[in-house]
């Protein structure tokens, strides 16, 4: 399983929200560059970025950030956040993002989705973000009335490469993950899942990986800057290191 550490950018810099909540912003770093370059010192495999500003704005805010982490960091990245048309999309993937995350436009247009993935086979996940079992979209701002399991089996024959799940109510909460519906969720469907939204211990990343539906991942981001949540150990128990 592997750990997907997490960079959540704010006004250029590196911040968690709780259960993302942009006025309850923590800032973690003013160089998200230097501490995405951390995380891949202490081996991880993978970084995950998100655009908050980008997921309000329905386009890249932060951009700049985001292009001196791909020019200082050779592990690939995902990023998510006002990523919702086919030139964003291609822009990004031809900065040497190696996978984006759709979240909005899976539900507001995924036909979008289907197209993307069939153009850029492997270089496009879905992001579902859900409170209480029910989609929420535009950085979560906007709750629909589309339940979690029916938008991914939706995109079983789309050819996406990975679906990113967010419990909001765990987000940035430091609780725990939401196991129970992360496990569903990968029972329910063909495509590889990342459990994402309150991942703070590293009981909490075996419990992921032993829950018996093959998660591809997890991603952490305020255990890994609080501490709660030691980098190298990790990937050494996930078998990523």
């Amino acid at each position: 399983m592997i750990l997907y550490p997490a960079i959540d950018l704010k006004d250029g810099q590196a911040v968690r929200l709780l259960r993302g909540e942009m006025d309850k912003a923590t800032v973690f770093s003013d160089d998200p560059a230097a501490q995405a370059l951390e995380f891949v010192n202490a081996g991880c495999e993978w970084l995950h970025l998100v655009d908050l500003n980008g997921a309000f704005a329905g386009e890249p805010v932060n951009a700049a950030p985001v292009e001196a982490i791909l020019k200082a960091c050779k592990v690939p990245t995902q990023l998510g956040g006002g990523i919702r048309d086919m030139a964003t999309i291609e822009r990004w993937l031809e900065k040497g993002l190696q996978r984006v995350i759709l979240g909005t436009v899976a539900v507001e247009n995924p036909d979008l989705v289907r197209e993307a993935a069939k153009a850029f086979p492997g270089h496009v996940a879905v992001g579902i973000d859900a409170r209480n079992g029910m989609v929420a979209t535009k950085g979560w701002a906007e709750e629909t009335n589309v339940e979690v399991t029916d938008l991914a089996r939706s995109f079983e024959d789309a050819g996406v490469a990975a679906i990113i799940y967010t419990d909001i109510n765990r987000d940035g909460a430091m609780q725990g993950p939401n196991i129970e519906a992360t496990a569903a969720l990968a029972r329910a469907v063909s495509i590889p899942v990342i459990a994402s939204g309150g991942v703070s211990s590293l009981d909490d990343l075996i419990a992921l990986r032993d829950c018996g539906a093959g998660l591809n991942g997890a991603i952490s981001g305020r255990a890994l800057y609080d501490g709660a949540l030691d980098l190298t150990e990790a990937l050494k128990v996930l078998g990523n290191a």
